[in-house]
């Protein structure tokens, strides 16, 4: 793996670390505190700072899962070269497109 590759997953895996706990404690805060589907809509509807949280984690996981997928299928097939770059690409942006959609659509609710 590439120095660059190394340091971006270092990054991202720090600013994960972060989202997925205040992501995990917020949905036990809403679970224990009875809030139903319908309250957390009214609480992330136009929320700009509830969108930028998850732009934030969406753009922080596919930076992170590609190259952790590249690396394992690299190391467990044979697999090589720019083909794996690409498909590796193509998972990022499939995770870019659907995460901000969810992002998006709890927001615009």
């Amino acid at each position: 793996m590439s120095a660059r590759l190394y340091l971006a997953q270092r990054l991202t895996a720090m600013v994960l670390a972060l989202a997925v706990t205040v992501h995990l404690v917020t949905i036990v805060y809403a679970v224990r505190g009875g809030l139903t589907a319908g309250d957390i809509l009214a609480r992330t509807t136009g929320n700009v700072g509830f969108l930028a949280f998850y732009v934030v984690f969406v753009i922080a996981a596919a930076i992170h899962a590609p190259i952790g997928l590249r690396s394992v299928l690299r190391e467990w097939t044979p697999w090589r070269g720019r083909s794996l770059d690409l498909a590796m690409l193509g998972v990022a942006a499939v995770i870019v497109v659907l995460g901000l959609r969810a992002a998006y659509a709890v927001y615009a609710a």
